[in-house]
């Protein structure tokens, strides 16, 4: 059983109307389902990705009214997000700085070009160059030139204050490959381990920054709630029954009815999820029609108005 990659990432906004118009017109990303955290039905969770809302493109946010992160270990302190190229790159350089977007320059790092940005509550993204490796959908109505827009989700990185268990979980249990190091863009002290699943790329990687010094990290606003993974179908019954036979403390099968979950905690209590392909978000809308509409999965239809009655309009 190899994991593919990066299934989503789900992060944390406490001002969703704002989350929604900088990831849909100044990232250009296609809000490809509009609909509720399942767990906390008075909460927005949007899903923003390529235009067929693809297994690998997907960073999607709760809409909750908490404090700002507290920034530290213990955390996922960086969502990669690919791009095809240089030139692409410097588009977006021009770009974030004509919009006043907080970035970095244009720098090179673990071979690959990349370029940092925050959004206005300080979410942690960087822009990478994947060389335009595999497949890309890009939106039709997205107001980035499709040669630049954003293809999918890159490396993924967790702050952690030593790499031992972190790695066994990685390495036993999920079936990562430890393939390089290099040194953290913040402090050079600090050492990024990569580790990369299925057929690797910038897709497929987990990097992992051993940063002893650091206070552990407070979740909120502007910060990463988990990161899933990406499994076939057809293995997503097998991953339960490993996580069962390894002892791994467990959600169990969660049926999310665009994919199926399972969920657990490393052991710096980092939430990951493991994350089946289908049936997709396809599956309950028209491609044409992704994100224009709330759209509830069957077993909270029957709560509908009250449910949408308490949501606020984001458009």
């Amino acid at each position: 059983m190899d994991l593919l990659g990066i299934h989503h990432v789900t992060a944390i906004s406490a001002n969703i109307r704002d989350n929604h118009r900088f990831y849909t017109r100044t990232l250009g990303m296609r809000l490809v389902k509009r609909s509720v955290n399942q767990d906390d039905v008075s909460a927005y969770h949007l899903f923003y990705a390529d235009a067929k809302g693809s297994p690998g493109t997907d960073l999607t946010f709760f809409d909750w009214p908490v404090a700002r992160e507290t920034r530290g270990n213990n955390s996922i302190s960086r969502t990669n997000l690919r791009v095809a190229g240089r030139e692409a790159l410097e588009w977006w350089s021009g770009h974030l700085r004509e919009l006043g977007v907080a970035a970095r320059e244009i720098e090179e790092r673990d071979a690959r070009l990349s370029l940092d940005l925050e959004d206005a509550e300080g979410q942690r993204i960087s822009l990478v160059d994947d060389d335009g490796a595999g497949l890309a959908n890009p939106w039709a109505q997205s107001p980035v030139p499709a040669a630049s827009q954003i293809r999918g989700l890159g490396p993924i990185m967790l702050s952690v204050p030593t790499l031992t268990g972190t790695q066994d979980i990685l390495e036993r249990v999920m079936n990562m490959r430890p393939v390089r190091q290099y040194a953290h863009v913040d402090d050079p002290r600090d050492t990024v381990h990569v580790y990369e699943m299925g057929p690797g790329g910038a897709g497929a990687e987990l990097h992992v920054a051993v940063q002893s010094g650091l206070a552990p990290a407070r979740q909120g606003a502007g910060g990463v709630h988990h990161v899933a993974f990406r499994t076939p179908d057809a293995d997503y019954d097998a991953w339960a029954e490993h996580l069962r036979a390894q002892r791994i403390p467990n959600s169990g099968k969660v049926d999310r009815f665009w994919f199926r979950s399972l969920y657990f905690r490393e052991p710096n209590g980092i939430l990951f999820e493991i994350a089946s392909d289908g049936p997709g978000f396809a599956v309950d809308e028209a491609e044409d029609r992704l994100g224009e509409t709330v759209v509830l999965p069957p077993f909270l239809e029957q709560h509908r108005a009250e449910i949408v009655a308490n949501l606020k309009p984001i458009d």
